[in-house]
């Protein structure tokens, strides 16, 4: 991927992090957003800067501030020359049971997590269109089978998977778009998700009987970006099997 210019939202920590640490090592320079993790995305930029100096430069903004897209991509292509993908990595989560759903959790979890990919995509389009370039939306298996009292996050989730499809048919032929969906790979923070064995049931759902890696999602992205020229409009689900054993 040597030359090429990838965008990863959500970038400095957690699966964003390791995203930006495989598409780096495939030769990638990053554009690594972040919202609020400064210390963590400065710190990611230092890193990767170390192993090939230049090769890496931070962007904030907050994704539900439709205004801020543009300026985003802007600055992107000002800082880099070019961009060639975008993976919509950044999202929020936590439960929202129907009797609990507001308007606050409407416009963050649907904003995060659908609108923002949305309108990050118009934005790119023509930079996108001009590189022949691609797009990875990170979904979740949960889209096709909603987890019970998060009703706000699966919705959204299955409104990114439809959107995916959607954009492959709108942006074809020049940009290919697809998603790929997370299992059990790295825990939800906040106490009171899941206890131990709550955690030992979920894993158990999985065929492979493990947790998977945040790096199993940065290789699956890397293969998405590089490798798949001719794969458009799917889902990967990189989940040990869990979807279909739910």
């Amino acid at each position: 991927m040597s030359g090429k210019v990838m965008l990863v939202t959500g970038g400095g920590r957690r699966v964003g992090a390791a995203i930006c640490r495989r598409l780096h090592a495939a030769g990638a320079d990053i554009a690594l957003h972040y919202r609020s993790s400064s210390e963590e995305a400065l710190a990611l930029q230092q890193e990767l800067n170390d192993k090939r100096e230049g090769s890496t430069a931070v962007f904030q903004a907050d994704l539900l501030d439709l205004d801020a897209l543009p300026r985003l991509v802007e600055q992107v292509v000002a800082r880099f020359g070019r961009l060639d993908g975008v993976v919509n990595n950044a999202s929020s989560f936590y439960p929202t049971p129907l009797a609990e759903v507001n308007e606050h959790h409407w416009h963050d979890l649907l904003g995060t997590n659908l609108r923002a990919p949305l309108f990050l995509a118009q934005a790119a389009a023509a930079e996108l269109r001009r590189r022949h370039g691609c797009i990875i939306n990170i979904v979740d298996i949960h889209a096709e089978r909603p987890m019970h009292g998060h009703l706000l996050y699966s919705v959204a989730k299955a409104g990114l998977v439809a959107l995916t499809r959607s954009l492959a048919q709108e942006m074809a032929p020049q940009v290919r778009v697809n998603a790929v969906a997370p299992g059990v790979i790295i825990w939800p923070e906040g106490e009171g998700w899941a206890d131990d064995e709550e955690r030992r049931r979920i894993i158990a759902h999985t065929l492979l009987k493990r947790e998977g890696e945040p790096d199993d999602i940065a290789r699956t992205i890397v293969f998405l970006a590089q490798d798949a020229p001719y794969i458009t409009g799917q889902v990967i689900a990189v989940d040990g099997g869990r979807s279909v054993n739910l």
